[in-house]
């Protein structure tokens, strides 16, 4: 009778131990995962991975619910918790690696644009060279290359954003200044053309 009392004690035991070691709020877990979530909005992630800065949120929230419905009973347990709560840490990192790699992917575009619109800028300069004068040309002329001296300050600006980090901002700006040089050069080549072709109708 006092072996098999000792058997049935034995297990409670285990099992009070494994309940009181699970007990308590954990808090180094807590602090880990709102560190990493910190670390992926310092890296930009609410900016260039909103989505899956929204998701990360929403998961902390989701495991913090968790962890006041465990405070609340009479025996704790928060070993799932803390499961998610490593989870969440791990997938805070996931975030900050893809916002590094969307800004990277942002830099290379705008540094594509970039050069695009360079190119563009001198083509136009060349074209403006080849485009009919004439009275209402030479002031059309004049406004082009106005308009183009424009533009490349805009792309000087961009350099200096870009190398601020203001990726989005410098997207948007080159953006614009290329399909500003592109609708240029559409013009002087539809004024060229025209002006050949009726050159050599007249001969």
């Amino acid at each position: 009778m006092k072996n098999r009392f000792k058997a049935i004690l034995i297990p409670v035991a285990i099992s009070t131990l494994v309940i009181s070691g699970c007990s308590k709020l954990p808090q180094v877990e807590i602090d880990a995962a709102n560190a990493a979530i910190e670390e992926a909005n310092s890296a930009g992630a609410d900016l260039y991975a909103p989505d899956l800065y929204l998701a990360l949120q929403d998961s902390m929230s989701a495991v913090m619910i968790k962890a006041e419905a465990q405070d609340s009973k009479l025996i704790k347990n928060y070993s799932a918790v803390k499961e998610s709560l490593e989870a969440v840490t791990l997938y805070a990192g996931e975030v900050k690696a893809q916002t590094e790699l969307r800004k990277e992917t942002l830099k290379q575009e705008i540094l594509s644009t970039i050069q695009e619109v360079k190119s563009l800028i001198e083509t136009n300069r060349q074209l403006i060279l080849e485009a009919p004068r004439g009275k209402e040309g030479t002031s059309a002329l004049l406004a082009i290359k106005g308009e183009l001296n424009t533009i490349e300050m805009a792309i000087n600006e961009a350099n200096s954003m870009l190398e601020n980090g203001e990726y989005l901002a410098t997207q948007e700006k080159t953006t614009a200044a290329k399909a500003q040089a592109e609708a240029i050069n559409a013009e002087l080549t539809k004024v060229i053309s025209t002006y050949k072709a009726n050159a050599g109708n007249r001969m």
